[in-house]
């Protein structure tokens, strides 16, 4: 079996038949580039895959090489399966990945399939191609962690520490993002290479926890930033802090809480004997790492009592340790209903683009553009402010901007503009997470706690992704998993701005429909920003599809 990298390509040069597969192509290997097992072809969380094998890879590539400009090829869990004949505007890619019937989407059932090469884990971003690096989550850890210095502590953690755990593709943002935020971060993580690898994100690596706590208790004093990394479990180290009698003011964690045989590992052995453990006795791993699991998210919960600010960040780490026997582990929060739905509401989420010429300044020439066309944006030009500096170029030079409903549409068409006058060196893809206003059901994250009760409908990533195709994306998926078989669904796109009158039209629909719907899915749900939105968004709703709101002093 073939496993070399594949190369990245930059620069205005066409192995393609147009733009709008060579942005595909580029993508798909930035997405890569930018891999924590590239020759395992696993992008983040322990086992979200670009592609499911090195064959179905090259394949797709070929694929690409040789698609039409009315071709659309389709994608059945990262291996391509055929190209059908469709239309100009239609997409060119469809991306469907580890979709089960519901009474087949068990974790157990899906390792059967997966073991027999007949699907692969997609996550968010790894299976439709629209990972850019840690710097995809950067943006909006920032905003949670924002929101929480808001709601907690007068709008800055500065003179507070922050401890979490996991350095991995989507841990690692929490770095940079406390930081930027003022705080100190503590962040421990068993594997010490993950530690260096993310070398730029740290400021000082601790020699134990004792070490560590004083590094970050003095910058506190000091109120100055500070990113403490520490080799070790996060459950160790959340109890040796209760031991010691001593709390950080925020506690959360990153670790692959959703995956205990693959991802998380339990307290005890290293790296490298935790990986021949689970080879050799799988049973007794997932035993061991349950163990601990439980036993940090009782470490949690003692903290949440005594006054620290405790939430769960979209891991599964309370569904986990609930199955663990830890009755009261959704006592902890989740981040969605905690921090990040107001912005939902308004169909503000991660919106991103990607600069397929690899030149650093069309990068520098959008930020410039984003800064000028949100002047009054206060996060935004606060978010433009600090990443340029804090935030390292990963592959192609890429840039994360949480955007709402309508300024992504004027984003957009602003950045083909740019691509048509000939000021950037070559076509921009604009994408953005599967963590998005209405693109995910996932009841213990983007859609907990929802007014209506409507936590667990999956309809709404379906019409997501039915709209994507009906606007014109040139990539849409559908997604089931994000690491949890049978938790959650979610969809995705991509539009590459080649400059052309044609994208325009489809930049019109497409950044209409995709935050909008997300718009309506809160609305119906009764979320009282979102309903206030509404009314001035210009999205056309049935008035029946609202729910009733009593007039004031009514009953």
């Amino acid at each position: 079996m073939t496993t070399t990298r594949l190369g990245l390509g930059r620069g205005s040069a066409l192995r393609c038949r147009g733009w709008r597969q060579e942005g595909i192509l580029r993508m798909l290997e930035n997405t890569l580039a930018n891999a924590e097992r590239p020759e395992d072809l696993v992008v983040y969380g322990g086992v979200g895959k670009a592609a499911r094998d090195w064959p179905s890879l090259h394949a797709i590539v070929a694929a690409l090489r040789e698609l039409g400009d009315e071709d659309t090829l389709i994608v059945q869990s990262g291996r391509p399966v055929a190209v059908f004949r469709t239309f100009s505007h239609a997409p060119r890619v469809l991306v469907a990945n580890a979709n089960l019937v519901p009474r087949a989407a068990t974790p157990e059932r899906f390792a059967e399939l997966r073991d027999a090469g007949l699907t692969m884990h997609g996550q968010y971003t790894a299976g439709c191609w629209a990972y850019i690096g840690g710097q995809g989550i950067v943006q909006g850890t920032y905003e949670t962690f924002g929101a929480c210095a808001r709601e907690s502590f007068g709008g800055s953690l500065a003179g507070r520490i922050v401890l979490t755990a996991g350095l991995g593709g989507m841990g690692q943002a929490q770095a940079p993002a406390v930081s930027m935020n003022r705080g100190v971060a503590l962040i421990c993580d068993v594997d010490p290479a993950k530690i260096q690898r993310r070398a730029h994100y740290i400021d000082v690596v601790a020699a134990d926890l004792d070490d560590a706590w004083r590094r970050c208790r003095a910058a506190a004093e000091r109120r100055e930033p500070l990113v403490v990394a520490l080799v070790a479990n996060a459950a160790d180290v959340a109890e040796g802090l209760l031991d010691r009698g001593v709390l950080p003011d925020v506690a959360t964690d990153q670790t692959s809480a959703h995956d205990l045989l693959g991802g998380y590992v339990p307290s005890g052995p290293d790296v490298a004997a935790a990986a021949e453990l689970r080879t050799r006795d799988p049973g007794e791993y997932r035993r061991r790492a349950t163990q601990t699991l439980a036993r940090h998210v009782r470490a949690l919960l003692h903290m949440q009592e005594r006054g620290v600010v405790v939430f769960e960040y979209g891991n599964d780490l309370r569904r986990a340790a609930l199955e663990a026997g830890v009755a009261d582990a959704f006592a902890i929060p989740g981040f969605v209903p905690a921090y990040v739905r107001p912005s939902f509401a308004v169909g503000r989420g991660p919106f991103r683009w990607v600069c397929l010429s690899g030149e650093v300044t069309d990068r520098d020439l959008l930020d410039d553009t984003a800064r000028r066309l949100f002047a009054d944006d206060d996060r935004l030009q606060r978010w433009l402010a600090e990443a340029p500096a804090r935030i390292p170029t990963e592959g192609l030079p890429a840039r994360i901007c949480w955007l709402g409903h309508g300024a992504r549409a004027r984003m957009a068409l602003e950045i083909n503009r740019l691509v048509r006058d000939g000021a950037v060196c070559a076509p921009v893809a604009i994408t953005r997470d599967h963590l998005d206003a209405g693109s995910c059901c996932y009841p213990t994250r983007e859609t907990e706690g929802m007014p209506d009760g409507s936590d667990e409908i999956a309809d709404w990533p379906y019409l997501n992704a039915m709209l994507g195709v009906a606007g014109g994306a040139d990539l849409v998926a559908i997604h089931q998993n994000a690491g949890i078989i049978g938790g959650s669904c979610s969809a995705g796109m991509t539009v590459i701005c080649d400059g052309s009158a044609l994208t325009d039209e489809r930049i019109i629909r497409c950044f209409e429909a995709d935050p909008g719907i997300g718009v309506v899915r809160h609305a119906t749900a009764g979320v009282p920003q979102a309903i206030d939105y509404l009314a001035r968004s210009g999205i056309r709703v049935p008035s029946v599809a609202l729910p009733h709101r009593p007039e004031e002093g009514t009953e």
